[in-house]
């Protein structure tokens, strides 16, 4: 059994290649060659925490891939100088059940969120967008500005986040990191980060939308990817009824995406407001950005099929890399 730790994960998950990862895996689960339940979610009351696990059986063009993947989310780590989400991914050989390998899996979890979201820009975002908007200033929203700039020539970026601290932080250590541009700046608003924004992505956690409608742009698109439950949401309701709506996984959006399911509890549309899954845009079955004026909404709170896919591409890299430890299981 091979054991890659977060280091080596992130080695042997370049983001051009998790993308087009990403792309097969929405593309498998869209074509019904995909085994995905719906998450088991655990509650953990005593440290107001949950435990996720989210099992994934996909039919690949290459080689099929079966994963398991188990989360813990625990609001008060940071505060202990602990990461907010910690997980393992476990591989295993599709063909026989014996498992192949460990991950970790907080390292993968950002770096396949990220991907998700630059296939949905590379297939939605208008071709010329060059500024980018990114709310939250964690780990996530780190891959969420690398796979924008992986997929388009950004130009500049914004980085908003509620605490100004963390925001400048962002700044200074992402500038011209990689595919990142120099021009990175900590806004003083919401407003002030999406007025100019060709590309908006939201990875927190908040209850409350984290920008006014009124100060989009016309023809941006927008990658929310960091409410996953019913109560949390972070895009306006006159947001996502002017737009055009993707998601992940219709089935999982409409049980867990607060940005959806509060908007068609008001009245404000319905479950066919959601135009595509993303995987039926790569299939070709469905359009996507029909206008350089329509705003495009991609909604994800992540599905297995994501990691059982980055498990197996880091797996092969990390074979031909020499990445990882071998040990008896």
């Amino acid at each position: 059994m091979l054991v890659l730790n977060a280091e080596e994960v992130r080695k042997a998950l370049p983001m051009k290649e998790t993308i087009e990862a990403m792309k097969n895996a929405y593309a498998s689960l869209s074509d019904g060659k995909a085994e995905v339940p719906l998450r088991t979610r655990l509650p953990i009351p005593n440290h107001d925490a949950l435990g996720i696990f989210m099992p994934a059986y996909v039919q690949a063009k290459d080689a099929d891939a079966l994963a398991v993947k188990v989360v813990s989310i625990f609001p008060n780590n940071p505060a202990r100088g602990l990461p907010y989400i910690q997980a393992a991914v476990f591989a295993f050989e599709a063909g026989t059940g014996a498992v192949s390998a460990v991950l970790e899996g907080g390292a993968l979890t950002a770096i396949r969120t990220g991907a998700g979201s630059g296939a949905a820009i590379d297939l939605l975002a208008r071709k010329d967008s060059k500024v980018a908007a990114i709310f939250g200033a964690g780990v996530q929203g780190r891959t969420q500005l690398e796979a924008a700039c992986t997929v388009r020539k950004i130009e500049m970026a914004w980085i908003f986040d509620s605490d100004p601290n963390r925001a400048a932080a962002f700044v200074k250590e992402m500038a011209g990191k990689g595919s990142l541009p120099a021009d990175l700046r900590a806004a003083s608003s919401p407003r002030e980060a999406v007025q100019a924004a060709d590309i908006i992505c939201t990875a927190t956690t908040s209850t409350t939308p984290v920008f006014d409608d009124a100060d989009l742009k016309p023809g941006v698109h927008i990658s929310a990817i960091g409410a996953y439950t019913p109560e949390m949401a972070e895009t306006p309701a006159e947001t996502v009824r002017r737009a055009m709506v993707f998601v992940d996984s219709r089935s999982a959006v409409l049980a867990e995406a607060g940005d959806l399911i509060q908007p068609i509890q008001k009245g404000l549309i319905t479950e066919a407001h959601v135009l595509a899954e993303l995987g039926e845009i790569v299939l070709g079955r469905k359009p996507g950005r029909e206008s350089g004026e329509e705003i495009t909404f991609f909604k994800s709170v992540g599905v297995a099929v994501q990691d059982a896919m980055a498990a197996q591409l880091a797996l092969k890299n990390a074979k031909a890399m020499g990445l990882g430890r071998e040990i008896e299981f």
